[in-house]
């Protein structure tokens, strides 16, 4: 796999997670994705985005442009320093939250991408990465 374009977005603020959406939706433009997909990675990227602010107490995005083969794909890795997630197995269970929100954050993120992935432990911070292909 090839990385043809990386770039990184803070996110410390709510100002920031608009800046990721608009950013996201744009860099998935630019590889070809269609109104559909779009729609659906740029959802995916705002909840995750809005996950590294309010339980991370912020962090970053990095945003790659990545090729394998003949596909493109955009490639998103957000990460934070903040308290970490417990029981990984039940923060992807649809309706759980530790917080006021919905509970469809992990998982609906999980569904609206090609690929998830995610690493964290208490204490040691979050990160998520998540892929849409063209």
């Amino acid at each position: 796999m090839t990385v043809s374009k990386t770039e990184t977005l803070p996110i410390r603020s709510g100002d920031d997670v608009v800046r990721v959406r608009q950013r996201v939706r744009t860099l998935a433009v630019e590889i070809g994705l269609g109104l559909v997909d779009q729609t659906k990675f740029v959802t995916a990227a705002s909840e995750l985005a809005r996950n590294t602010l309010d339980y991370g107490g912020g962090g970053e995005v990095r945003a790659e442009i990545v090729q394998a083969g003949t596909r493109k794909g955009l490639r998103l890795t957000f990460e934070d320093q903040g308290p970490g997630i417990a029981d990984i197995e039940q923060a992807m269970t649809d309706h759980y939250t530790s917080g006021g929100g919905l509970g469809l954050g992990l998982g609906g993120a999980k569904r609206l991408s090609n690929e998830f992935h995610i690493e964290s432990s208490p204490g040691a911070g979050t990160r998520v990465m998540i892929a849409r292909w063209k």
